[in-house]
């Protein structure tokens, strides 16, 4: 919002440099975000929280500053000159919904003539922002931004043969053309000003065009009411229409200032426009509001800043602030003003007197109750998670809703519980409708995104929340990692490139599972939605399934225009988190030389790699090292059904070197394992 300073200066003597003021105001509260020139004046760029929309005002604006340098504020005198006329005889005034329109008032101001604004209103109006009109419409918004009361003024004879004022809710489907001369459809919800059948101002927001104020009009009714603030938000952002009215309303103004703002616009268009000013005003009120009072304990001030202000200073700052009180047993009962409506608690209060205090001069002390700060071993798995991956993929993060149509694209059954998902209230678009249950189909558009545009061999991962039905309101979350890649690793000059499959993506979730601890972890050939039949594995830690991993079906890469293998994975984090050891573990390097021993056996096609090396470890004792398969053969020499493995055993001890009687002792026991249990063959 900018503000001119020499507009300013007309409510309270300013001396110091513009640079201190801003300064002193941003120390309190009221932020001037810049300074800048215009002409022989100079604006400032105000940013003000929600809760002090009073300061929108020139009149309250200099209350702040009157505050902060002891000048007194210079409201400017009314003095009106009414002719002998009745207001009554002229308009009447009716409220039908007191609680979206609380107060309503009105006076006719007669004989005015249209002309330009004087010269000094239309600079400070285009300094602020506003294009001068014509005095009338001039004056209105000169008075908004004086007072922080929007203004409306109507041609009194465009408003019917009977000219009265009826303040209703607007009926579902009406149309209403505003002074931009759009039509709007209307619903219940919003407040209109009527003549007492058809809308003549969409409440709080913008006039109607049927009772603008044109070069033909003499006679002008000015309007000056309280609407509620959440109902002209609502209905200016559903029209998309904010105004500098609605903007000022939805913050929510003074009650009483109505009558101050009405009586300065009629006595702005006796001067400048030559009105005759009809004597009364009609003042619908039909629930008159409560002062506000508020208890403001000096030892609780002192409470909450850490400070130790005495209660004359206290006092003082309250004076400052033009706040009225009652000093009883060292407490102070204070009226608060009703152009103050940010004022509501104690703390209110407190704040108050911090602002005036000074920030600055508040100690800074350490609670004695405040602990150090750090990640609780949740969020320190979760970033050692995300660490481990960003050495070898990319991250990637997509939406977490996304298209129903997503399930029939990766295969999904029709029974799957992955299908029963949150649906969205109100949805950007069908396509982000859905909360995800799964991750797939958005690394499935990063991919496809990407090699679109020629972005060739790519890894993805993402770490993100999904979403399910809860037995709550909130739906149940779960959070997931999930990876894709698609195409070749290339490593350097030196070295071939490595195709990224399912072996490698595989050996990339082994070493983010043994990084994090995660104990036993196995591979087991399983099915599942998107993923190739036979090309599959169900990941296992400790014995429970934690995810998927394999090559993607190509009949989904297909529905997502990927024309190059890929291969994918999506882990449980959460039942990671609970079987994986934070604990490092480390070892002596051993002094004693390994055995190493070969084994070959003749298995049948449907024992995996898997059951077998784990038949191996079971069988042996604390000596067995490792494991390590180095040949897989089914051919010529190997009977049909059946498949050829060779497996490198490697015997340690950390105490003594070990005797071919203990190493063969070993590979016996192994033997008679694998044979008995695998039905295997020795080769």
């Amino acid at each position: 919002m900018g503000i001119s300073l020499n507009w300013l200066k007309q409510y309270v003597d300013i001396k110091e440099k513009p640079e201190v003021i801003a300064h002193r105001l941003s120390m309190a509260g009221i932020l001037v975000e810049g300074l800048e020139e215009s002409g022989s004046d100079i604006i400032m760029d105000l940013d003000l929280t929600p809760n002090r929309g009073d300061c929108l005002g020139m009149i309250n604006l200099a209350r702040e500053i009157s505050a902060l340098t002891g000048k007194p504020v210079k409201i400017p005198e009314i003095v009106l000159r009414e002719i002998p006329e009745n207001i009554e005889d002229y308009i009447k005034v009716e409220i039908e919904d007191p609680v979206l329109c609380p107060r309503y008032t009105a006076r006719l101001v007669k004989n005015c003539v249209i002309r330009p604004s004087p010269a000094w209103m239309q600079e400070a109006l285009i300094n602020s922002g506003i294009r001068p009109i014509n005095n009338i419409v001039d004056v209105t918004n000169y008075v908004m931004l004086e007072a922080n009361q929007p203004l409306h003024a109507f041609d009194y004879r465009l408003l019917g043969p009977e000219p009265r004022i009826v303040v209703r809710r607007a009926r579902d489907g009406e149309i209403f053309t505003t002074l931009d001369e759009l039509e709007r459809r209307l619903d219940s919800n919003m407040l209109v000003i009527t003549d007492g059948e058809r809308p003549v101002a969409l409440a709080g927001v913008m006039g109607g065009l049927n009772t603008e104020i044109n070069d033909d009009t003499r006679d002008v009714l000015l309007e000056s009411a309280n609407f509620l603030g959440t109902n002209i938000r609502k209905t200016a952002r559903k029209l998309a229409m904010r105004s500098e009215s609605s903007m000022r309303f939805e913050k929510g103004l003074d009650i009483n200032g109505v009558i101050y703002a009405l009586d300065r616009a009629a006595q702005l268009l006796q001067d400048l426009a030559g009105g005759e000013v009809v004597e009364g005003i009609f003042d619908c009120y039909p629930q008159v509001a409560a002062p506000v009072e508020i208890l403001l304990r000096p030892g609780r001030v002192n409470h909450l800043l850490g400070t130790d202000i005495s209660i004359e200073a206290i006092k003082g700052y309250m004076n400052c602030l033009g706040l009225p009180f009652d000093e009883k047993d060292g407490q102070l009962l204070v009226h608060v003003p009703s152009y103050r409506v940010d004022l509501n608690l104690e703390a209110d209060l407190i704040e108050e007197v911090a602002r005036l205090y000074g920030y600055d001069n508040i100690p800074s002390t350490l609670s004695r109750d405040a602990s150090r700060g750090g990640l609780n071993p949740y969020q320190q798995f979760r970033r050692q998670v995300t660490a481990v991956m960003a050495r070898y993929f990319n991250e990637v993060i997509n939406y977490s809703f996304i298209n129903p149509t997503a399930f029939e694209q990766i295969m999904m059954p029709e029974d799957s519980p992955l299908r029963r998902t949150v649906n969205i209230a109100n949805p950007l678009s069908e396509e982000q409708s859905v909360m995800r249950t799964l991750l797939l189909p958005g690394l499935l558009k990063s991919l496809s995104t990407n090699l679109a545009r020629r972005n060739l061999n790519l890894s993805f991962f993402e770490t993100g929340t999904v979403f399910y039905p809860g037995e709550e309101k909130l739906p149940a979350e779960n959070l997931k990692l999930g990876a894709i890649v698609c195409g070749r690793s290339q490593i350097n000059w030196m070295k071939h490139d490595i195709e990224m499959d399912y072996y490698y993506l595989k050996g990339m979730a082994e070493i983010l599972l043994e990084e994090m601890g995660c104990p036993a972890v196995s591979f087991a050939a399983a099915e599942a939605p998107g993923y190739h039949p036979g090309r599959t594995a169900a990941v296992s830690c400790n014995g429970e399934r934690i995810g998927v991993l394999g090559e993607l079906h190509p009949a989904i890469l297909e529905a997502y225009g990927i024309k190059e293998r890929a291969c994918a994975m999506e882990l449980d984090l959460d039942k990671l988190y609970a079987r994986c050891s934070q604990r490092i573990e480390s070892r002596e390097i051993p002094r004693y030389p390994a055995v190493e021993r070969d084994l070959a056996l003749l298995l049948e096609q449907s024992r995996t790699m898997a059951e077998t090396m784990q038949v191996i470890r079971e069988a042996a004792s604390g000596l067995l090292e490792q494991v390590t398969l180095f040949d897989v053969y089914a051919g010529e020499q190997v009977p049909v059904g059946y498949k050829s493995l060779a497996f490198r055993l490697t015997f340690q001890s950390y105490d003594r070197t070990l005797t071919d009687a203990e190493v063969n002792a070993e590979m016996d026991a192994v033997r008679q394992n694998v044979q008995t249990r695998l039905q295997a063959a020795l080769r």
